[in-house]
């Protein structure tokens, strides 16, 4: 079960095929310790404005048939099933982030008056140096 936020979790959506991971090395030819996780956002549980959100962000792990994760970081199997999880898990969350409105601002007049107080005073001693 993967916790996206207080009110969604992804249960048993998730597809998780064991691949070999690439490099070099004595085991690499042996042991299957990468993962491929494969979520269909398409057929998922989520809201259908979290799916449109998730298919707005440019990222090339997501594609209409959903989002597939590849996680090879680590040695073990089961590192790399929590390393994708959360993968999945910090992707989605970003996906439904609503980024904040901007408001915007002006000085006020007595920030104004001391800037214009400062720029005309330098110009006078500026004068009298020379």
């Amino acid at each position: 079960m993967i916790k996206v936020n207080q009110s969604f979790h992804i249960n048993n959506e998730v597809e998780l095929i064991a691949i070999r991971a690439q490099g070099s090395g004595q085991n690499v030819n042996k042991v299957s310790s990468a993962i491929h996780l494969r979520f269909d956002v398409g057929e998922s549980s989520l809201p259908d404005f979290y799916k449109a959100q998730l298919f707005k962000i440019k990222d090339q792990r997501i594609s209409k048939e959903g989002v597939i994760i590849k996680a090879q970081k680590f040695r073990t199997q089961e590192k790399n099933r929590l390393d994708a999880f959360s993968r999945l898990q910090e992707l989605v969350r970003d996906a439904i982030a609503v980024p904040k409105s901007r408001r915007p601002t002006r000085p006020s007049n007595s920030a104004k008056k001391s800037a214009w107080i400062v720029k005309h005073s330098e110009g006078v001693y500026m004068i009298a140096a020379e």
